[in-house]
């Protein structure tokens, strides 16, 4: 008979994944280039890895009555829109990293000291009363919805792709092959219909 998984052990190890993505996406990349925004809403880097990192640190620390060793100061009351989404001059990549492995450390002495079913409370949630299964899952499906927008950021900002360094995922092609494969959706695209799609009321 298979023996239970250790569903602690699965989902910290899925944690660390995504975690590596951001270390990786701010690889080789220059203050300017990791502060660069590029979207229409300010989107970069460095930012939402600033912004990645202290959402941990609240759910993995405050909510289960361990408060973090780092002050998050961008999440204060009265503080400016969007602070945690980008870095002030004096928040380096360095600074940023420094943070992170604070951060991380705490998580992880939380996750190794405490049992998937301890209760937490999280203060900005309607219904508060969780678990740290429950937030931990949360963590995570934070992290990979924020990890899609620092992967095409770095693709805007240099070209590379995948979702790790010297990742295997996408087709080894030269610069010609996937300059006439965008052509090609572009022209599927602009032959398609302009009107809306709608959700159907059913289901």
């Amino acid at each position: 008979m298979a023996q239970d998984p250790d569903h602690k052990a699965i989902l910290w190890h899925y944690l660390r994944i995504q975690r590596q993505v951001f270390l990786d996406k701010l690889e080789g990349l220059s203050e300017q280039q990791a502060r660069t925004p590029l979207t229409g809403t300010g989107t970069n880097i460095l930012g939402v890895f600033k912004h990645a990192v202290s959402v941990e640190g609240g759910y993995l620390g405050d909510c289960f009555g361990r408060p973090s060793p780092v002050e998050f100061p961008w999440f204060a009351e009265g503080a400016e829109d969007n602070a945690d989404m980008w870095a002030t001059p004096e928040e380096s990549i360095p600074w940023l990293l420094d943070l992170a492995e604070r951060v991380w450390a705490h998580s992880d002495e939380t996750l190794a000291e405490l049992d998937l079913d301890t209760p937490g409370q999280v203060a900005w949630w309607r219904d508060g009363e969780v678990t740290l299964h429950r937030v931990l899952v949360h963590v995570i499906a934070e992290y990979a919805r924020h990890a899609g927008h620092v992967d095409l950021c770095r693709e805007l900002l240099d070209g590379e792709v995948g979702w790790q360094r010297n990742s295997r995922v996408m087709p080894d092609r030269d610069e010609q092959w996937w300059g006439e494969y965008v052509e090609r959706l572009r022209r599927v695209a602009h032959e398609s219909s302009r009107e809306p799609v709608r959700r159907s009321a059913e289901g």
